[in-house]
């Protein structure tokens, strides 16, 4: 089954988390991984409300995992801390 990164970020840096965004989107293609929604338009409905809304879908749980923990997304991931308040949950998808 398919998963999602499903992350909510409110970027303080614009530099560096552009670096980061920049060297994510390698990361994340070579576990797999597809942007689904990268942060377009939306509406908060419930909750706390982040600028910037990303979903990516990835193969399954384990390719999800895999990328979050991988050397390559670690080092990208350096450059949003400090750069960006973020929320990122993994989620398995449902049978088709």
């Amino acid at each position: 089954m398919p998963a999602y990164w499903i992350a909510h970020v409110t970027v303080t840096d614009e530099a560096a988390y552009g670096e980061y965004a920049k060297r994510a989107t390698g990361a994340i293609q070579a576990h797999g991984g597809r942007f689904l929604a990268r942060g377009g338009k939306h509406r908060q409905l419930e909750g706390r409300d982040h600028a910037r809304n990303v979903v990516v879908e990835f193969p399954d749980l384990e390719a999800a995992d895999r990328c979050y923990h991988s050397a390559e997304y670690q080092a990208a991931l350096a450059f949003a801390k400090g750069a960006s308040e973020r929320d990122l949950v993994i989620v398995e998808g449902v049978p088709a």
